[in-house]
């Protein structure tokens, strides 16, 4: 029986053939979701090898059973014989609309009409419960290269009808494409000359009507190319592309010519950087109750797919405008929107790939500045993934390709003229983050502002210059956050590779000059910073450190002595170094009794309060991994942020739990605040707990020092409003404790700071450092500013000030201060001068506490 034909084509005989596939079917497995129709040898036999006309009436026969099988039925049971006969049909169903059949218009009728008229599931009916997506592929399939029927191109007009409707089986993206493969059907049946079928971005957004309008206003030699380009485009899909689908777009874009096609696909790219969500209210209605609720658009998916397929055809370009580019499509990309995620991470990772796949180091580069930035954990690992095997490439560590592919924008000693006719315009760095341009004519002298004349004659030139510019200010800020991070690798440079990628680099020497640096030669250390062209040390003299045999490193005050560190803090601040990372003033950590006794970890930073988000923000941003937690049940019973240090052979792990009160949660379900628990260290290859004694004391110091700095910004301690607004009624005690506690080492190195600073302030006559207080003497009241919290005690009895400070104005931008990036520093002072005068504020709700009585 098994190799014989079906002698007529019945529901008796469908009937018993199906049965019998069931009864196959579970003498091999228990789950009828074990399913598969090309391991079932009654389907293999008996059902592939009916003829065409056999297999559509089979398929008809199926959607019948399915709809009497599932029809009426609230729920459904996978023991119910019904049900999983039901799922056998619905899987050789399938199974035969994706082979080869050769139909008819009165098939292709017959199907689709069926999955009109019949419903899969109780509450939904129609064509889209169906595989319409399949059906379509066979109208595609018999039109293949010759005109379709009058009444094949009705029924299609029909489908595309269906499909603008709103269903509940079919998402926009996949809706959107559907009614694209049959209008190109339809267009090919009455055009077999060779024209090319008008094909744009679909979606009808600001993204698409921008591109699409361009798109109409091209020649036409050059439209024709543009929509083959963009019917390519359509078939965009997966992580990677493939050869063929590179090779297709590579040669299509010739014919336009690679500069024309990179300032294009450039101005799409950038439109995409700049767009913004937005924001929009509604109300749903569900059983007579109005919930209004809170969405976000952007662009559509559908379009940001179809630039997806656009940024994998710039893989064979190298130029800096692009990768830049690229790099900040990128960003955007990976940027949050409210309630949904990144904005595109499917377009993030092709700008990703891209960039490790470019000719040059160049990509690396931007790769090596998007892992700084980025938060998603699975996305910084595809980062190092890339970042290791561009350095397994070239025989080296993570380390070195981070380095030698820093750009250096052709700048000498942090600075670059470039000419514009009669005028020069001088670009220099001039801080973190800024840069400056001067202007100056052929005979020298300077020009108080930018030149007519070259805004009038060089108009493209002057948008690379602003584009220059940008990239310089990002990347010299990028690269201060990799140096930052260099401390806990305690990485040792040859002098030739430090001459190279530190000290004589056009971009990082304006970093690298205003460090401490430890050379080591013939058994000889010496500690020097670059000073009016000189290396010197902490007593001023010159030293001679330029020897092919001197190793360098980043000096660490943890491996000197206290007067060694003050002497170096002295010097700095004589000679008006403000060093780019805290070095000099750097916090140091070093094993306590205690944690000597508990051996495998530490709970010095244990039971803070934080705000999980800002915690999670401040975590990513020093290289570390965590996940959110949230009110639901994900499998994990505790959790830890983590960060490994390679160069060690070591894992830190900052155990966390979260605070399960008064349902302290947000919309999304992701609690607002965690407890903090120990710290350990892991050995990386064997995953066992190192004993604290054992770990490198730049590695401890460097860990506590983040964790420190994690409880330090993020502690409800810190936020002046969280008692007030509600906070967590059983956690007052601990904001109250922090709030005015002992001060942590990072506060201990502000007070430090601000005793020396204080003497130069205007407030100086009516203020005083007390213990952990800045005391001042205001006109009204006497203030307490906590040097750690920055929250306000007022006396006589120590009631409570709440101010929120504006951190967008610094207190002083003139004040001099030895490093970089203390923000509770400036709202300190910002708090004082504000209080020292406090019979001036007008601010209501700052005068009714002053005034209580």
């Amino acid at each position: 029986m098994e190799n014989e034909a079906l002698p007529t084509v019945g529901k008796d005989n469908f009937d018993l053939l199906i049965n019998e596939a069931h009864k196959e079917h579970f003498s091999k497995s228990k789950y009828i979701w074990d399913l598969k129709p090309n391991e079932n040898s009654v389907f293999i036999n008996k059902i592939l090898t009916l003829n065409t006309n056999e297999k559509v009436c089979f398929i008809l026969d199926s959607i019948k059973k399915i709809h009497q099988y599932n029809y009426g039925k609230n729920s459904y049971s996978t023991d119910d014989p019904e049900y999983q006969l039901s799922v056998i049909l619905q899987s050789f169903k399938r199974y035969l609309l994706k082979t080869k059949l050769e139909l008819s218009d009165e098939h292709i009728s017959s199907i689709y009409t069926s999955f009109i008229t019949h419903k899969k599931y109780y509450h939904h009916s129609g064509i889209f419960a169906w595989p319409i997506g399949l059906l379509i592929n066979q109208i595609e399939r018999q039109a293949k290269g010759k005109p379709v029927s009058e009444h094949c191109l009705a029924l299609i007009k029909e489908m595309k009808i269906k499909l603008a409707e709103n269903t509940y089986y079919l998402n926009e993206k996949e809706k959107i494409k559907l009614v694209e493969k049959l209008d190109l059907i339809a267009f090919n049946s009455s055009n077999t000359s060779g024209k090319v079928k008008p094909t744009y971005f679909i979606a009808e957004d600001d993204f698409g009507k921008f591109a699409n309008e361009f798109i109409n206003n091209s020649p036409a030699e050059e439209q024709n190319i543009w929509f083959k380009l963009v019917a390519l485009s359509h078939k965009a899909s997966g992580t990677k592309p493939s050869k063929k689908y590179i090779e297709d777009g590579t040669k299509l874009y010739k014919e336009l010519g690679d500069a024309k096609f990179k300032k294009i696909i450039n101005s799409l790219m950038e439109f995409i950087v700049k767009s913004k969500e937005r924001e929009i209210h509604g109300v749903n209605n569900y059983n007579g109750i109005d919930y209004p609720y809170t969405a976000y658009e952007f662009i559509s998916r559908t379009n940001l797919d179809m630039m997806k397929g656009f940024v994998w055809l710039c893989v064979n370009f190298y130029d800096k405008v692009t990768l830049f580019t690229i790099a900040s499509l990128a960003e955007r990309a990976y940027r949050k929107i409210p309630g949904v995620g990144p904005a595109a991470a499917g377009l993030g990772n092709a700008c990703l790939y891209v960039l490790s796949e470019t000719r040059g180091l160049d990509g690396i580069g931007h790769l090596s500045r998007l892992k700084l930035g980025i938060k998603q954990n699975n996305t910084r690992k595809t980062i190092d993934d890339y970042l290791l095997a561009a350095a397994k490439n070239l025989g080296i560590t993570i380390a070195e390709i981070e380095e030698l592919s820093v750009d250096d924008f052709d700048l000498v000693n942090n600075k670059k003229n470039i000419e514009f006719g009669e005028y020069t315009a001088w670009l220099e760095i001039i801080a973190n983050g800024k840069t400056n341009i001067s202007w100056y004519k052929k005979d020298g002298n300077i020009q108080k502002s930018l030149p007519n004349a070259v805004k009038e004659n060089y108009v493209d030139k002057l948008k690379k210059l602003k584009s220059l510019t940008k990239q310089i200010e990002i990347n010299i800020t990028a690269q201060k956050n990799r140096i930052d991070r260099m401390f806990k690798m305690d990485r040792k440079l040859t002098w030739d590779k430090f001459d190279k990628s530190y000290f004589s680099h056009g971009l990082i020497s304006f970093l690298a000059k205003k460090l401490i640096w430890s050379f080591t030669e013939n058994g000889r250390t010496i500690e020097c910073i670059w000073i009016d062209g000189t290396w010197r040390n902490n007593n001023n003299e010159v030293e001679h450190v330029n020897s092919e045999n001197t190793i360098v490193r980043l000096w660490h005050p943890v491996k000197s002595s206290v007067i060694e560190i003050k002497k170096w803090r002295n010097y700095l601040e004589e000679k008006l170094i403000q060093q780019p990372i805290k070095q000099a003033f750097r916090e140091i950590y070093l094993l306590t009794d205690a944690e000597i006794n508990t051996r495998m970890y530490s709970n010095r930073m244990a039971a803070h309060i934080l705000k999980q988000h800002q915690f999670n923000s401040l975590a990513n941003l020093r290289g570390w991994k965590y996940s959110l937690l949230g009110a639901f049940d994900d499998g994990r019973f505790n959790e830890a942020a983590s960060i490994s240090i390679p160069e060690s052979g070591l894992k830190a792990e900052f155990w966390i739990n979260e605070v399960n009160a008064e349902n302290a949660h947000n919309d999304t379900g992701i609690w607002n605040y965690i407890s903090t628990d120990q710290v350990r260290f892991i050995s990386e290859p064997d995953n066992e707990t190192v004993l604290l004694i054992n770990i490198p004391p730049i590695v401890f110091s460097e860990i506590m020092r983040d964790v420190d700095l994690f409880v330090g910004v993020a502690s409800v301690g810190n936020d002046p409003t969280w008692s007030d607004t509600g906070g967590i009624p059983a956690y007052r005690d601990y904001w109250q404790s922090y709030s005015f506690g002992d001060l942590s080492e990072v506060a201990k190195t502000r007070k430090e700071v601000l005793q020396k600073l204080l003497p130069k302030l205007k407030i100086a006559a009516n203020a005083l450092i007390q213990e952990k207080f800045l005391i001042v003497k205001g006109r009204i009241r006497t203030y307490k500013i906590h040097i750690g919290s920055t929250n306000i005690l007022m006396e006589p009895n120590d009631e409570y000030l709440c101010i929120v400070p504006d951190r967008s104005k610094p207190a002083n931008d003139n004040l001099f201060l030895p490093f970089e990036g203390d923000t509770a520093l400036s709202v300190i002072i910002s708090k004082a001068f504000l209080l020292v005068e406090d019979d001036k504020i007008t601010d209501s709700t700052i005068t009714r506490q002053i005034n209580r009585k």
